[in-house]
């Protein structure tokens, strides 16, 4: 049996923009129609599920989704840093951020650490692998970090390393616990391998994200 999951990143927002911890922002006008431009662009897919927040939300509408929302894929509580800058944040407490970028385990703002992340995310892809065909997720970036982590048994120090643009398309499937991953495909360019990066895993072999 072979599993097949599309995870979509959010169109762009002010709080993507201005590299802010969500605030629950809603789309841009320049995010909304990029959105809307790429529907019908998305193959099939059995089962359709958004990240509970704003801007995933509004992305998956744009998109002419429906879709249900999945409180296991909400995006990483990063407690009283919501709503603020990352350079606000680091102007203030430099010693918690330099932390939080580093281990893995820590959660200085009081919220949820990268590897509680993780886990939770390898928790949802477990059941993604017992249901045959194709599952799509508008979901927070990171969420695709946590998911490429997962699939290619990187060390969680790597979460920080993965780049996920706006709108763009991480394709996993997989079978008898091997994983192909196909990352940052532009919804609205088919086919042509623009911006895309491909790799296999089966646990030990893969070192990435060093």
């Amino acid at each position: 049996m072979t599993s097949r999951v599309t995870l979509i990143s959010p169109a762009m927002n002010r709080s993507l923009r201005e590299a802010r911890f969500d605030d629950g922002c809603r789309l841009d006008a320049s995010g909304a129609a990029h959105a809307e431009s790429a529907a019908g662009t998305l193959p099939a897919a059995d089962r359709v599920w958004v990240s509970p927040t704003a801007r995933c939300r509004e992305t998956a509408s744009a998109l002419g989704l429906t879709a249900m929302e999945a409180p296991e894929l909400g995006g990483l509580d990063v407690g009283r840093w919501r709503g603020r800058t990352l350079d606000d944040v680091s102007g203030g407490e430099p010693q918690a951020v330099a932390l939080w970028l580093t281990d893995p385990a820590a959660a200085p703002h009081g919220g949820e650490s990268v590897r509680a992340l993780c886990a939770r995310v390898a928790g949802w892809l477990l059941t993604c692998e017992e249901i045959a065909g194709r599952t799509l997720a508008v979901v927070e970036p990171e969420i695709v970090r946590a998911v490429v982590i997962t699939v290619l048994e990187s060390p969680e120090a790597a979460f920080w390393r993965l780049d996920v643009p706006p709108l763009t398309a991480t394709d996993i499937s997989g079978r008898s616990g091997r994983w192909n991953l196909r990352m940052g495909r532009p919804l609205d360019v088919q086919g042509n391998g623009v911006g895309t990066a491909t790799a296999t895993a089966t646990g030990a072999e893969t070192g990435a994200g060093h």
